[in-house]
């Protein structure tokens, strides 16, 4: 348990990041559904909409550090293939 004044505030502080940072992932995984979604619908176009509405999302994690940058260029890249071969 904190017991120092610092400690108590950093405790506050990790709570209220962790609820911030657990709405930004669900943001980011719910624009990943709609990607995954459009690609098991088989519409290409709206697939293709939906990736683009995703990728700078997903790019938003990585600077607030809710993804490491290699994790989101992976995701991206994959989805953008996969999105690329419905044609």
């Amino acid at each position: 348990m904190a017991n120092t004044p610092q400690s108590k505030k950093r405790a506050r502080q990790i709570e209220t990041r962790t609820e911030v940072n657990k709405a930004r992932r669900s943001r980011i995984r719910t624009y990943l559904r709609k990607v995954e979604e459009a690609i098991a619908s088989g519409d290409k176009e709206k697939a293709a909409a939906a990736l683009r509405a995703a990728q700078p999302e997903l790019m938003r994690g990585v600077t607030k550090g809710v993804f490491h940058k290699n994790t989101a260029s992976r995701k991206v890249s994959r989805l953008a293939a996969r999105v690329k071969a419905l044609g």
